[in-house]
């Protein structure tokens, strides 16, 4: 029989880099569990000594007899997996003692470095391991337009973008499912309701049936799903219904690592095992030339928004501020001689109220004009939160605050106004699409979230 259990330290599910390795999850052939087992001490790493290990990770182990059944052979390529995978987890377990320092790694790109990170050394040392040593398990089976495939123009264009990325990519995917650490189940939601679900009938069991077979085909197939009972497995999805996909396989919902924008740990996003990342409206389908904006003192609007009135919290905003004052600009429909991009750039805050649901291209767009970003949301887990420290780059406003929010603005002094806005300009790397992608970009810290979550899983053979 297959057990399931997890627990929380002191009741609350909080996922951040200084203390993701407290949590770890062990997963058997016989019996599944996720719990807080805290990891055993490692023995002091120089990092001379570090990157002598990770050389060796590199290259491998020897296997005894190349004479094993194949079951044998995926049994010794686990293991091999499962040493390297905790070793990584060692030497980041220690990394993490070393608050506010500096990497010494070199690295010709970039540099983690200040206060946009909560730990910007450890992060620096995860993300060059993500590198050398993750690798990703694209399962083959499925045809676009509902699988392999995604819209890449529109409010749901992360989805489609990082599908396309994912089946290009030749850093993290391997061909070989045995040397992988993530099998990815490569279906799009919104493709899915495109293209099956019927405007009249509304019969979402579309998004059931698709989901449930996919699942039952990979797992008949493979050895892996059944392995791990899903954990080792991951979905991405920017659609609103995307949480509710997978609903309807209980493995998926409890056990893999489910990648939304719809990030609420209202409706049961688990942080520990899922991962947030970003909405990405692009309008035109075109990457480039979406980031820059005005200098401070050109920036006469002190705050800024336009959008429509739906969801539990903008109701609020609206009775409040909308075009009812001079410094805060609130419209439900932006007048015609005015330009919503021109408007952002204007504007020394953009506010960023959760909508129908948690997750708003706003904050990307606001991040991309160098507009500070007023966060108004409730259970939203921003995207990549176990790495970036949001605190640093935007401010963050109750729905009990709206009635004060000019206050809340006009007393940010105008030294911490620049300090935020500096902090803008430093984390746009890491929410700006490049096509290829580019190290530290948003499709490189979507990975990079799902490598973090892998770490939380061990598997053994029993």
């Amino acid at each position: 029989m297959k057990e399931f259990s997890r627990r929380f330290p002191n009741g609350v599910a909080v996922f951040a880099m200084a203390s993701f390795f407290v949590i770890s999850a062990i997963v058997m052939t016989k019996q599944y569990r996720r719990n807080n087992e805290t990891f055993p001490s490692p023995s002091s790493y120089m990092e001379q000594r570090n990157e002598k290990r990770l050389a060796n990770l590199e290259m491998g182990f020897s296997y005894k007899s190349v004479s094993y059944q194949v079951t044998m052979k995926r049994n010794e390529k686990l293991e091999r997996n499962e040493a390297v995978l905790a070793t990584a987890r060692a030497l980041l377990k220690e990394a993490t003692q070393k608050v506010n320092q500096t990497s010494s790694f070199p690295d010709a790109d970039y540099v983690p470095k200040g206060d946009i990170y909560r730990n910007p050394y450890t992060f620096h040392w995860s993300y060059l391991l993500m590198e050398r040593l993750f690798k990703i398990y694209v399962y083959e089976e499925g045809e676009p337009p509902i699988f392999h495939n995604g819209p890449c123009k529109d409010i749901y264009s992360m989805e489609g973008m990082f599908l396309s990325f994912m089946e290009s990519d030749t850093r993290f995917r391997t061909r070989d499912p045995d040397q992988a650490h993530v099998y990815f189940l490569p279906f799009s939601v919104v493709m899915i309701i495109q293209y099956l679900f019927h405007p009249i009938i509304r019969d979402k069991a579309v998004l059931q049936r698709t989901v449930v077979d996919y699942v039952r085909i990979v797992s008949q197939k493979y050895p892996y799903w059944n392995r791990s009972n899903g954990a080792d497995h991951f979905m991405l999805s920017c659609h609103d219904w995307g949480p509710r996909a997978t609903w309807y396989v209980p493995l998926l919902y409890y056990n893999a690592i489910r990648v939304l924008c719809n990030a609420n740990t209202s409706e049961h996003f688990n942080p520990i095992k899922d991962a947030s990342f970003p909405e990405i409206n692009l309008k035109t389908g075109e990457i480039t030339a979406l980031t820059g904006g005005l200098l401070p003192s050109n920036r006469t609007i002190l705050a800024f928004f336009a959008g429509q009135q739906h969801g539990k919290l903008r109701p609020s905003l609206f009775q409040h501020w909308k075009e009812k004052d001079q410094d805060i600009l609130v419209y439900e429909t932006l007048p015609k001689n005015l330009s919503y991009q021109e408007m952002m750039k204007k504007s020394k805050f953009c506010l960023c109220p959760s909508g129908h649901e948690v997750a708003s291209p706003r904050i990307v767009e606001a991040i991309y004009s160098e507009c500070v970003p007023v966060l108004i949301s409730q259970k939203y887990v921003l995207p990549f939160s176990d790495v970036l420290n949001w605190e640093s780059f935007s401010v963050q406003v109750s729905v009990g605050e709206i009635p004060n929010l000019k206050k809340i603005l006009m007393g940010i002094s105008e030294e911490k106004y620049e300090k935020l806005l500096e902090n803008v300009k430093k984390v746009q790397r890491h929410f700006v699409l490049n096509n290829p992608p580019k190290r530290y970009d948003v499709f490189h810290m979507i990975v990079h979230s799902v490598w973090l979550r892998r770490l939380n899983v061990q598997i053994s053979v029993t």
